[in-house]
């Protein structure tokens, strides 16, 4: 897979978890948006962002290993918040995932499908 990182040399890019974007070529995966939910369905870490993020995450990989991709084939996350003070907490859990920094953005939402979930993440990766 060819991944360009694209950079605009700004001081503060070098310790941020994403670039501000990434070129690449070949066969994309679109994955759905992803909550805290576990195989079940049951929603996950009510009231607890910390562990809705890791499980977002573990579901985002589910679907990666089923498309035969890996973390680092990521080039684009897009992450729905509905409490930004909580998730400022989680930098640790998205380094472990965020591997070849994906461009990433991330959205203050009121309220996501139901009333429990605090998190939603989707992705784009290039599979080989």
């Amino acid at each position: 897979m060819t991944r360009d990182l694209i950079t605009c040399g700004k001081p503060w890019e070098a310790s941020a978890l994403f670039s501000l974007g990434v070129g690449v070529e070949g066969k994309l995966l679109f994955t759905a948006g992803m909550t805290a939910r576990d195989p079940e369905g049951r929603v996950v870490g009510a009231g607890d962002m910390r562990r809705q993020v890791e499980q977002c995450f573990e579901n985002i990989g589910d679907v990666l290993r089923a498309a035969g991709a890996r973390w680092e084939q990521v080039v684009k996350v897009t992450m729905y918040v509905t409490d930004f003070d909580a998730f400022e907490g989680t930098r640790d859990i998205r380094a472990r995932y965020l591997r070849g920094r994906p461009a990433a953005t991330a959205v203050g939402v009121s309220r996501l499908i139901h009333p429990d979930m605090m998190f939603d993440i989707e992705a784009v990766a290039v599979l080989d």
